[in-house]
């Protein structure tokens, strides 16, 4: 059912979890691990909350070190890392703009020098900014939106790949909207949009290496990029228009991620993207 205690609200980009009414589930409590990533050295972009806090939160319960790239959310970091640590794992945490090609090779290097390598990537980092037309949408604005959301996917994994053997996994956060389109997220579906095609070709180019690459397409979900980039009144409904009748809460959605990124149940998984949208069925 609907969150009916969820009021119009707003915040400044990038946004807060604890300025959330009602606070995400991101936690991901009650969720045991299997040690599925056991041993795994992961990068997560995005980490620091939202489905990058509740992915990061799962690989730790599932045994993995975990760095966390993020924009500036420190508060919002620094519990995500608190909580990889209660797992019994390491925790590193990386700000920095992931728009800018050096801030993502440096979130590599960081990674495998501090994690001592890393088998997991995911590429998770988004922007979006809705707009009522076309003409509305800036140049800069289109740049930024390209720049953080596949931009840094393509530095990312470039980047990674140095450092990754067979065995190793890459999985991408894509969106309905690069399914279907967008007529308010104009630039922020056509992103999702390569990020899906991104995926199909990289999975072609590293199956010979053993290296899976795969995506999540989620519908809406409750972050807090939703309150730090819609309009107020928008924020009040959002996601009440799939079958469900709600947003999905990160916690919800970070077990297909551990999915993908787990050897041991998706070794046969590779190009594929999984699309968790609440009830609605895409033609095709």
């Amino acid at each position: 059912m609907p969150d009916a205690t969820r009021p119009a609200q707003s915040q400044p980009y990038p946004g807060r979890t604890d300025e959330m009414t009602p606070e995400p589930r991101d936690e991901m409590r009650g969720y045991e691990g299997r040690g599925l990533l056991a041993g795994k050295r992961t990068l997560v972009t995005g980490g620091d909350s939202g489905i990058g806090r509740a992915v990061a939160i799962a690989f730790a319960k599932e045994g993995a070190d975990v760095a966390i790239a993020y924009l500036s959310e420190d508060d919002d970091a620094r519990h995500t890392a608190d909580l990889v640590e209660a797992e019994g794992c390491r925790a590193l945490l990386l700000p920095g703009d992931l728009s800018q090609e050096d801030r993502c090779n440096e979130a590599v290097t960081r990674t495998v020098e501090e994690l001592g390598g890393i088998e997991i990537l995911v590429n998770n980092v988004a922007y979006q900014q809705p707009v009522d037309s076309l003409e509305e949408l800036s140049t800069e604005q289109w740049e930024r939106t390209f720049r953080t959301n596949i931009h840094s996917y393509f530095w990312c994994t470039r980047a990674a790949l140095h450092h990754m053997s067979e065995g190793a996994a890459i999985v991408n956060t894509s969106s309905i909207n690069g399914l279907r389109g967008n007529k308010a997220l104009i630039d922020y579906a056509a992103t999702k949009g390569a990020i899906n095609a991104f995926t199909y070709s990289m999975a072609q180019v590293l199956v010979d290496r053993g290296i899976r690459v795969n995506a999540v397409a989620p519908g809406p979900v409750w972050t807090p990029l939703i309150p730090a980039t819609m309009p107020e009144e928008k924020v009040e409904s959002f996601g009440e228009q799939v079958p469900m009748e709600r947003a999905a809460h990160p916690d919800e959605i970070a077990p297909s991620y551990v999915f993908f990124a787990s050897e041991r149940m998706a070794s046969y998984y590779t190009g594929e993207v999984l699309a968790p949208i609440g009830g609605e069925t895409l033609p095709g």
